[in-house]
């Protein structure tokens, strides 16, 4: 496997996590409606979730990427260091880089830190039944909504969900560029626009992601 195919199949697995968190989060801020609106609102979404077949499938090529992503992109960082070269008499990353692309893998661990801390907290539960079972709605629907809410009345969780939203947003900010560029999108007017683009993503991404369960717990 070229180190291209390598550099690009990061790349492509990665922007498709960058998709997935847009429609994750806009799911999320179902939460921020009224309780009476948004407990059936959002159990009513995450059976829907649950019992389609075609979002099954979506959620296996989404665990899949998450591996996909994360394995290589170990494999490419080993590769790079090893093809590094310490013969220039002086070294200074910061002046050909961001800090950001220097500390991406020091923010992917936090990232995955926080991944399996999230799933432990709800996938294990919900989906596999770990744990306390939980309880039906008036509806019928497995009780997701109740499951969050009270995860998100324990100020350490909130604190911790919110404080991991930081390295995410520096993480998504250089990823989105980077990836497009490693896919072969090298104009230069086109680089400046997406650069400007993926702050903007990164930004409502980290901020809208923290401010739920901010929210949550002061309500």
């Amino acid at each position: 496997m070229s180190p291209i195919f390598r550099k690009s199949l990061v790349a492509a697995t990665g922007l498709f996590l960058c998709l997935f968190l847009i429609v994750h989060l806009s799911a999320n801020l179902i939460l921020l409606l009224p309780e009476y609106l948004s407990q059936g609102m959002y159990n009513a979404y995450s059976t829907f979730l649950r019992e389609n077949p075609l979002i099954t499938v979506v959620a296996y090529l989404l665990y899949a990427s998450i591996l996909i992503h994360v394995i290589y992109t170990l494999i490419v960082t080993i590769q790079n260091r090893r093809a590094r070269t310490d013969s220039y008499g002086e070294n200074k990353p910061s002046a050909n880089s961001t800090w950001q692309s220097q500390n991406m893998g020091w923010l992917g661990i936090l990232i995955l830190l926080f991944i399996a801390i999230h799933l432990v907290n709800f996938w294990s539960r919900i989906k596999l039944g770990i744990g306390d079972p939980v309880s039906l709605d008036a509806e019928g629907y497995l009780d997701v909504y109740s499951v969050t809410y009270a995860l998100f009345q324990n100020p350490y969780y909130v604190a911790f969900y919110t404080v991991l939203m930081v390295p995410l947003g520096f993480h998504l900010q250089h990823g989105l560029k980077s990836g497009f560029k490693s896919l072969g999108f090298h104009s230069n007017k086109g680089l400046y626009i997406l650069s400007r683009i993926s702050v903007i993503y990164a930004l409502i991404m980290a901020i809208g992601f923290a401010v739920i369960p901010i929210v949550v717990y002061l309500r």
